[in-house]
């Protein structure tokens, strides 16, 4: 686990492979979709957001 990185305050479990960064649930969500990303096709916060999964 690590601290978001807009919320250092909070600890959580995700984190974008592409920019090694944690994000909260709250921050959840692709940062950069248009550019390619070779964790795509496993990552979690990309699926959700692609699918429209809006409450985890």
């Amino acid at each position: 686990m690590g601290e978001c990185a807009c919320h250092p305050e909070i600890d959580t479990p995700y984190q974008c492979q592409k920019h090694q960064i944690y994000l909260c649930e709250e921050c959840l969500e692709c940062q950069d979709p248009d550019l390619y990303c070779k964790f795509r096709s496993s990552c979690p916060i990309w699926f959700m957001g692609k699918k429209g999964v809006e409450d985890w």
